[in-house]
C-alpha cells in the first residue's frame, strides 16, 4: 500500500526521489521520507502529509547525496507521526519497508534482551534494529541484510540503505510487489514502474522471494532458496505510465470522462469480428462445470454483477466471495471448478492469497487485471488485461467498468460454447456492446442533472440505494463510491429486501437512489420506491425516458439515462454512481482523488 523507490544514480537523488514518490501518491499516504548517502554518511528527512510537505522540508534542510531510498507510508502499526514516517533507522542502517512484519513482537523482545530498545511504534523499525545489531556482530551489510530476512514472518517489499555505502541497496520482495530499473550505469529500486517510468523504461520484477544486492553495475538476484535467479528484463510503454489530470481537476473526472474511450479500445482487443478472443491458452466453459469468483471492494461487486450474466446468459454456476473470507473458510474447490480473480492492481494481497489456495484445488487460474505484469497475472494460467490504463484516483472508476466488460464477454463467450446462446443473440449483444461507448458519452451529457442532485445528496448525513438484479451489485458500488470520496454514509440493499427491516430506516432526511432501468424487473423495483415515498422518503430515480414517464411523478430528482439492453446496464449505471459521489465530494469538500484513510493498491492484509 506503501510507495518504495530507491536510486543509485549519477546526480543528486533528493529531488529524483520526491519526484518518483510523487508519481506513487495515488497509492495514498499519510506521512513521507527519503534517506541518501553522502560522502560515506547517512541521513534522513521525513514529514507528516502530503509529499508537498516533505519538499518544503528539503528547501529547508537539504539533503545531499547519489544514493537513496524513498517512501510514502500508510499507517499499519503506529499512528501518522513524523516518527513513525519511512525511513527507519537504527545506527547505520535505513530501511523503507510495505507490508507488515507479523513476529516484530518477538524480535523486539529479543532485541531488548541484547539492551536495545525502539524509538517509534512501528514494526518496520525492528527490521532496521536487527540489521544493526548483526552489522555489530561482524557481519557485511549484504549478510546482516540477508540475516535478517531470514527472522521476518509476514509479507513485505524491502529496501536497505547503510551508512558508508554508496553504491549498494539491498531489496527484497515477499508478499509486496517490487521492481529493479536498469539505467546506464544507474540502477532504481520501485514499487511498480509508474515511479520508475521517468528514470527508465527496463524493468525486472522480483518474483516471490526473491533478493536483490543492486549496485550501480546491475542487480545480482536470488531466489527464495538463495540460488542465483535470472529474472526476465522488459520494457515499459512510457505512455502508458503517464500521469497528467489532462485539464481535469480531478484524476478522478479525467478517468470518469475516459470510460467511452478506454471501452472502445478493450473492445478491439477482445473481439475479431463476431468472434471473442481470448490470450493464450485461451479457456474452454464446455469443461467448466462451476465458477468461483474472488475479489476485494469494486472488483468484487464486479465479479456480484457477472455471477448473474454468467448463471442467466451461460446457466453456469457461480459462486461470488470476498478475497480476505474467502481462504480462512478453506472452501473445497471441487473438480470442474474454474477460480477466477479481479484485482485493478493485480497485487492485492488478499485476492493473492486465495489464488495461491485454489492453485493446486481448480482445474484453472483466471484473473481479470489492469497490469498484466503484475503477481496475480503472472501467478494465472489465463491472465486478461482490462485495458483501462493507469487508474490514478483512488476510488476506481474506469477499471470498474472495464471489469465488467470483459466479464460480460466471458460469460457470452460461456453461453455460446456451452449452448446456451445462438448466433444472433450473440451477435445481438456484441453489436450493443459495441455501441455503448457512444451511449456512454450521451450518459455523461446529463452531468449537470447529476451534479445538481448530488449537491443535496451532499447534505444529507446517510443515504440509501436501491436496485434489483443485476443492479443490486451497482447499488452496492454506488454507496461504496459515496462513501469512499465523500465520507457519508450510504448502504445499499436489494429492493425487495428492504420491507424486511431497513425500511425502518426511511424518514425526509434520508435520500434514496433507486437505480430502475427499464427493464424485467423494473415494475416490481417501482413498488419497493413506492413504498418509500409512502413513507415520506426522498427519492432520486436514476431510469432511462420510458421509465422516468412512467414512474417518475412525485420523485425527489430524475437522472434519465438512455435506454440499453438489461445486460450492458450495469457498465452504464456505473457512470451516475460515480458522478453523484464525484459531485457530492466536490460539494463537501473532500480529497476526491486521495480520500482519507485509503490506499489505491491494498497489498497487506
Amino acid at each position: 500500500m506503501c510507495g518504495i523507490v530507491g536510486v543509485l544514480g549519477h546526480h543528486e537523488v533528493a529531488p529524483m526521489l520526491v519526484e518518483a514518490l510523487r508519481r506513487l501518491e495515488y497509492r495514498g499516504y499519510d506521512s513521507a521520507g527519503i534517506a541518501t548517502v553522502n560522502d560515506g554518511t547517512l541521513d534522513r528527512r521525513r514529514a507528516v502529509g502530503k509529499l508537498v510537505n516533505l519538499s518544503d522540508l528539503l528547501v529547508h534542510e537539504p539533503l545531499a547525496g547519489k544514493s537513496g531510498i524513498g517512501h510514502t507510508r500508510w499507517a499499519t502499526h503506529g499512528e501518522p507521526s513524523t516518527r513513525n514516517a519511512h525511513p527507519h533507522r537504527a545506527g547505520p542502517v535505513a530501511v523503507v519497508h510495505n507490508g507488515i512484519i507479523e513476529n516484530f513482537r518477538e524480535l523486539r523482545a529479543e532485541l531488548a534482551a541484547s539492551g536495545l530498545h525502539p524509538e517509534t511504534d512501528t514494526d518496520t523499525e525492528t527490521v532496521a534494529m536487527l540489521a544493526s545489531h548483526y552489522l555489530t556482530q561482524g557481519m557485511t551489510p549484504v549478510e546482516a541484510a540477508n540475516k535478517t530476512l531470514d527472522r521476518l514472518d509476514g509479507a513485505f517489499a524491502l529496501a536497505f540503505l547503510f551508512d558508508g555505502e554508496e553504491d549498494l541497496i539491498i531489496a527484497a520482495r515477499k508478499g509486496s510487489p517490487l521492481a529493479i530499473g536498469h539505467g546506464d550505469g544507474e540502477m532504481f529500486v520501485g514499487s511498480d514502474a509508474i515511479a520508475l517510468a521517468p528514470m527508465t523504461d527496463r524493468i525486472t520484477y522480483l518474483e516471490e522471494g526473491d533478493r536483490a544486492i543492486v549496485t550501480r553495475r546491475g542487480a545480482e538476484i536470488f531466489d527464495a532458496r538463495g540460488d542465483r535467479a535470472n529474472r526476465a528484463t522488459s520494457r515499459i510503454r512510457v505512455d502508458a505510465t503517464r500521469i497528467d489530470k489532462a485539464g481535469y481537476k480531478h484524476f478522478m473526472a479525467k478517468e470518469i470522462a475516459q470510460q467511452p474511450t478506454v471501452l472502445a479500445d478493450a473492445l478491439r482487443a477482445y473481439l475479431d469480428g463476431d468472434t471473442i478472443v481470448l490470450p493464450e491458452p485461451g479457456l474452454d466453459f464446455a469443461k467448466v462445470d462451476r465458477l468461483t469468483m474472488v475479489a476485494c471492494g469494486t472488483a468484487y461487486f464486479a465479479c456480484l454483477t457477472a455471477k448473474y450474466w454468467f448463471e442467466k446468459l451461460a446457466r453456469l454456476p457461480v459462486e461470488v466471495d470476498i478475497a480476505s473470507e474467502f481462504r480462512y473458510r478453506e472452501p473445497p474447490v471441487l473438480p470442474g471448478t474454474a477460480a477466477l480473480f479481479v484485482s485493478q492492481s493485480g497485487e492485492t494481497a488478499d485476492t493473492l492469497a486465495a489464488l495461491r489456495y485454489c492453485r493446486d484445488k481448480a482445474d484453472s487460474i483466471v484473473s481479470v487485471v489492469n497490469v498484466d505484469t503484475s503477481s496475480i497475472a503472472r501467478e494465472s494460467d489465463l491472465a486478461l488485461p482490462i485495458h483501462a490504463g493507469v487508474e490514478v484516483g483512488v476510488a476506481s472508476t474506469k477499471a470498474f467498468t472495464c471489469q465488467l466488460n470483459v466479464l460480460l464477454l466471458l460469460a457470452i463467450k460461456a453461453a455460446v460454447e456451452r449452448g446456451q446462446m445462438d448466433q444472433v443473440r450473440k451477435v445481438a449483444l456484441l453489436n450493443a456492446l459495441r455501441a455503448l461507448p457512444g451511449v456512454m458519452n450521451a450518459a455523461l451529457d446529463r452531468d449537470g442533472d447529476i451534479a445538481r442532485a448530488a449537491v443535496q445528496i451532499s447534505e444529507a448525513r446517510d443515504v440509501l440505494f436501491l436496485g434489483r438484479g443485476m443492479m443490486y451489485p451497482l447499488a452496492h458500488e454506488g454507496a461504496l463510491k459515496l462513501k469512499e470520496i465523500s465520507y457519508i454514509h450510504a448502504e445499499a440493499y436489494a429492493s425487495g429486501e428492504l420491507k424486511h427491516g431497513p425500511i425502518a430506516l426511511i424518514d425526509k432526511s434520508v435520500p434514496v437512489i433507486v437505480m430502475a432501468p427499464r427493464d424485467s424487473l423494473f415494475d416490481k423495483t417501482v413498488s419497493n420506491m413506492q413504498e418509500v415515498m409512502a413513507r415520506g422518503g426522498k427519492v432520486c430515480l436514476v431510469s432511462d425516458a420510458r421509465g422516468v414517464a412512467e414512474a417518475g411523478d412525485g420523485v425527489w430528482q430524475t437522472i434519465t439515462l438512455p435506454e440499453v439492453d438489461e445486460h450492458l446496464a450495469p457498465l452504464l449505471y456505473a457512470l451516475p454512481a460515480q458522478l453523484l459521489a464525484y459531485h457530492a465530494a466536490i460539494a463537501k469538500g473532500t480529497d476526491v482523488d486521495q480520500p482519507r484513510n485509503l490506499a489505491k493498491s491494498v497489498t497487506v492484509e
